[in-house]
């Protein structure tokens, strides 16, 4: 078989990151249009090629939200079939503590605004959240989910993959 089929044969699921950003009893939150309607997830997108997760987690925070955040933990890793695409996503979920915040940065196209809400407020969006792993990541922060950042690991060691 030539190798291109070979590489067309295998299953690619979509790899995501999200970030748990807290402040208090509230959580970053951004409001997008998706599918033409609107949406509400954590700051989160796909890892781009030769980035580092954690990197990827902070990049996408500061993209959506206009905050630079410091990722302080993984909470876990979710495998979830997506109800808008019916693709495989695999998404890394990360805690992180807001740094600062730059109101005139542009955000990503789509996202209509970056808002704070508390646990009550988000379950109360139901079927508006983008998927279940919203909710679940915030479930697990609260549950004590914390694993250390040198969990992952790039290689070889010190390098962007």
């Amino acid at each position: 078989m030539p190798s291109s089929a070979v590489t067309d044969a295998i299953w690619r699921p979509h790899v995501t990151v999200a970030c748990v950003v807290g402040d208090g009893a509230r959580y970053l939150m951004v409001e997008e249009e998706v599918n033409g309607r609107l949406a509400y997830n954590q700051p989160a997108g796909h890892l781009e090629d030769r980035e580092r997760l954690v990197d990827a987690a902070a990049r996408e925070t500061l993209e959506e939200t206009g905050w630079t955040v410091q990722p302080t933990h993984l909470i876990g890793v979710h495998q979830w079939r997506s109800t808008e695409h019916g693709e495989g996503v695999i998404r890394f979920s990360f805690a992180a503590r807001p740094i600062s915040h730059d109101p005139a940065r542009p955000l990503d196209a789509g996202i209509r605004r970056a808002l704070w809400l508390d646990r009550a407020e988000i379950a109360a969006l139901g079927e508006r959240l983008r998927s279940p792993l919203v909710l679940a990541s915030i479930d697990a922060w609260l549950a004590g989910a914390r694993f250390p950042l040198d969990a992952l690991h790039a290689w070889p060691p010190g390098t962007t993959p």
